[in-house]
Formats: structure tokens, C-alpha cells, sequence
């Protein structure tokens, strides 16, 4: 059985930053891609940021462009993302995922999915 377990949300100001970690049980990442999304109160679940399995290749959602980051650390069955200069409309829950084909945008071709970690960024 796949788990995915995000950690490391919680509430940080305007112009904060926080580090989302992603541990992967139950199947070896090394030879798959890696998402990040994130869901706001009353909003569709978007893409935040992909990765493929080597790590060589990313697509970030604009808004988060040069303010987040994602990486992976495929001996440690995990991925991650930096977020770095937080405003308030990055508030939401963020689920990771896997894909093992592609590494696009597109929700419905991710597989597994964590519980999410809430994101709060106060003004």
C-alpha cells in the first residue's frame, strides 16, 4: 500500500517561508515523478509544482515562479518544497503526489496522493 505523508505547514507571516517534506512508503520513487498541489478554501485543487524523477526537470505553476522550489531526495523516498516570500493567497492545504509517467500539470493523471498540510500566511 502507497502512503504519502506531507509534514512541515503551519502559520507564518506575510513574507515567510516554510519547508514542505513528502515521505513516500510502499513504492520506490526513484523512477517516478513528483507533484505538489494545493487547495484553498472554496477553490479546484491546483498544481503547484512538478518534478521528474531525475530531478532535472520542473514546471511551477507562474504565480509561484521564483519563490518556490522543488526538490527531491530519491534516497530518502522523499520530495520537497521550499516556499520562500509567502503571501496570503498561497494559504491552502498541500497534498504531494506521484505520477510515474509525465510529470505534467494535469490532476487527474496523478496516482497517489497524501493527506495534505495545512498552509496558513497571515497579513
Amino acid at each position: 500500500q502507497v502512503q504519502l505523508v506531507e509534514s512541515g505547514g503551519g502559520l507564518v507571516q506575510t513574507g515567510g517561508s516554510l519547508r514542505l517534506s513528502c515521505v513516500v512508503s510502499g513504492r520506490d520513487i526513484s523512477r517516478i515523478s513528483m507533484g505538489w498541489f494545493r487547495q484553498a478554501p472554496g477553490k479546484d485543487r491546483e498544481f503547484v509544482a512538478t518534478i521528474n524523477w531525475t530531478g532535472g526537470s520542473t514546471i511551477y505553476r507562474d504565480s509561484v515562479k521564483g519563490r518556490f522550489t522543488i526538490s527531491r531526495d530519491n534516497a530518502k523516498n522523499s520530495a520537497y518544497l521550499q516556499m520562500n516570500n509567502l503571501n496570503t493567497e498561497d494559504t491552502a492545504v498541500y497534498y504531494c503526489a506521484t505520477r510515474s509517467i509525465g510529470w505534467g500539470p494535469g490532476l487527474s493523471e496523478w496516482e497517489d496522493w497524501g493527506q495534505g498540510t495545512q498552509v496558513t500566511v497571515s497579513s
